[in-house]
């Protein structure tokens, strides 16, 4: 499916930023109110990482990498009475491995292999349906859907960011330190920033937002308020 083709089949709403800057959360809360899909780009990096780790695959093998990512047998499953979704890769859940920081260290390295993003790239395009869609990412706005109708880039203070990481694995009964998780945080945003294919940037008429002292809620309406303003709700 080209790029065009895509785009044109519904609206985009890209939100773009670093690791824990909250664009999880708030994506799943915009796609659940505008009621529309939603693509966490991250997820299918993460999954590449995870493949790449249950085949014995080097994070520098780009000819293999590519291989996996353009062939991963992946699910995304609701289980009825469960809030979750169900990550399946190759027929065994990884859900809680998926979010693991180790999993998500390895991602960022092989999110920097130009092999891993052209073959990824197509995939996430193919998300773009009707009645509209939410993309989660690092290249949303940027490279993957440059003719998206919103784009925002989400952003917040690193130590925020490592704080809010640390209560979200303390939450889900995963052992985790602050100090570690901040050193990381600073080491992935340095990876992401600064490498040679899609670094992680705001998109020219991306609409920026700190979320260091806004709440969920606010950082929501905020970004409904300019979906409002653009027709798109």
């Amino acid at each position: 499916m080209s790029q065009n083709e895509s785009e044109s089949i519904g609206p985009v709403i890209t939100i773009d930023g670093p690791s824990g800057s909250g664009k999880g959360t708030i994506c799943k809360l915009l796609a659940a109110k505008l009621g529309w899909n939603l693509l966490d780009s991250g997820a299918l990096y993460r999954l590449t990482a995870l493949a790449a780790k249950h085949h014995g695959v080097s994070s520098d093998d780009e000819d293999a990498l590519q291989v996996l990512a353009a062939h991963l047998d992946i699910q995304f499953v609701i289980q009825e009475g469960e809030d979750e979704l169900q990550v399946i890769l190759e027929g065994e859940s990884v859900t809680q491995e998926l979010r693991l920081e180790e999993t998500g260290n390895l991602a960022s390295l092989i999110a920097a292999i130009p092999g891993v993003r052209t073959a990824l790239l197509d995939r996430q395009r193919e998300f773009a349906q009707l009645p509209g869609l939410i993309a989660d990412g690092r290249d949303m706005g940027t490279v993957v859907f440059p003719g998206a109708q919103l784009k925002v880039y989400l952003d917040a203070s690193v130590e925020e960011r490592a704080n809010r990481r640390y209560k979200q694995l303390i939450n889900k009964g995963l052992d985790a330190s602050l100090e570690e998780i901040l050193v990381e945080l600073k080491k992935r945003d340095e990876r992401d920033t600064q490498r040679a294919v899609a670094p992680l940037k705001p998109a020219e008429e991306a609409i920026m937002l700190d979320s260091t002292s806004l709440t969920i809620e606010q950082v929501l309406e905020i970004v409904l308020e300019e979906a409002r303003h653009r027709g798109l709700r």
